[in-house]
């Protein structure tokens, strides 16, 4: 729910208007409000208006943006798998082929098919109007649902829908775009992390462009993988996986962190210093994300091994050094990553999880840097690394 300060625009001025906040403004609610206010001042008797539209989402398959007199507009997202957006107006237009429908409400009509239309009817409204509107393919963007909803005796005028109709082209093509900027969004945060998308929104996308950070980096594992592999049907695997990286990454973004590349069976995640300061924010961080992460998975695997299912324990490291952050790729493919010596020592360590019987290794830099009670293990050689490094870990572990 956000605030909308009151817009009213005259009829005839309204397509301009909407031109001008697609090319000033990324709040698609602030010319929703805005379109709506401008109807009613004209006259116009609406009850609802607004927009439902595909998002191409990681988590939402929907977004529904409506308005109402007096009130702020209103954003509901449409999780994947959510059976109740099969009972809206837009998925019973779709399936029924049919792009403009008019719902009598006052007599009825479809009120005992779709919930939201007898709602609606209960509180005194007379008709929902639903437009529409197919956009170009290409995209997951496939159109937009544009729907009004009056209470005037009768319902909607003929002098209403020629309003309706002028402003239905340049209302798409406002969605359109708005869409587009949300989804460009938020497919670079689920598939870069958030700090790596708005480096790349902000027009880092040479390759070898990059800078030298301070980072904490943890590294996970998960153990017999492989094994589970060979006996294991393929998409039940997939699902599995996905159950215990969740567990294992879920408070990664919580504590300042990015995963910044997932390596089949596990993943990679840095969490930039900000300053030289111990403790280190960035180091604490990223112990209590390991800690969170560990626990979550030993809770799954918990669940599941009490189910009779397939479980992935887990190996951890965390260190601390300097990484090169930026583009890395082919011409034409990039990764935006990190690379460097700390990587690597990471993956040393982690490699060590087996020998020392321990869940979770910690260096000696990241440890030097970390307030927390930590237990010395010793020093241990690192493959490919001249000397030994001191290890750490904690109780839990």
């Amino acid at each position: 729910m956000s605030s909308d300060s009151d817009v009213i625009v005259p009829i005839a001025d309204l397509p301009a208007w909407i031109v001008q906040q697609v090319i000033e403004t990324n709040d698609g609610g602030r010319v929703i409000a805005g379109i709506g206010q401008s109807l009613v001042a004209a006259g116009m008797p609406l009850r609802l208006m607004g927009f439902g539209t595909p998002s191409l989402s990681v988590e939402h398959r929907g977004v529904f943006l409506s308005w109402r007199p007096g009130s702020a507009v209103e954003r509901v997202f449409a999780p994947h798998g959510d059976v109740a957006f099969e009972r809206t107006p837009i998925s019973a237009a779709l399936d029924a082929e049919r792009y403009f429908v008019r719902w009598d409400l006052a007599r009825g009509e479809g009120c005992a098919e779709l919930p939201i239309l007898e709602r609606l009817r209960m509180e005194g409204c007379t008709e929902y109007l639903l437009d529409i509107v197919g956009f170009p393919p290409g995209t997951g963007l496939r159109g937009v649902g544009l729907f009004y909803v009056t209470d005037r005796p009768g319902g909607f005028t003929e002098a209403d829908l020629v309003i309706l109709r002028s402003l239905r082209d340049v209302s798409s093509l406002a969605v359109f775009r708005f869409s587009l900027s949300y989804a460009l969004t938020n497919l670079l945060d689920a598939y870069v992390g958030t700090r790596t998308a708005a480096h790349v929104l902000n027009g880092r996308v040479c390759r070898g462009e990059g800078e030298l950070i301070s980072a904490a980096i943890l590294m996970v594992d998960l153990k017999g993988f492989t094994s589970l592999a060979d006996r294991e049907d393929p998409h039940r695997l997939v699902g599995w996986l996905d159950e215990h990286l969740d567990a294992l990454g879920c408070d990664v973004g919580r504590y300042g962190g990015d995963i910044f590349k997932f390596t089949g069976d596990g993943f990679i995640a840095a969490f930039r210093a900000e300053n030289a300061a111990t403790p280190c924010e960035a180091c604490r961080g990223a112990l209590a994300a390991a800690r969170a992460g560990l626990a979550r998975n030993r809770a799954l695997a918990a669940q599941r091994q009490a189910a009779g299912e397939p479980w992935l324990p887990a190996d951890l490291a965390l260190h601390y050094g300097h990484v090169v952050y930026g583009n890395i790729g082919t011409a034409d493919r990039l990764d935006f990553t990190a690379i460097g010596r700390a990587v690597n020592e990471a993956s040393r360590i982690e490699a060590l999880c087996d020998e020392t019987g321990r869940n979770l290794l910690i260096s000696d830099s990241f440890a030097r840097r970390c307030e927390d009670d930590l237990l010395d293990l010793g020093a241990f050689p690192l493959r490919g690394v001249t000397g030994t490094r001191r290890l750490w870990t904690v109780s839990e572990a």
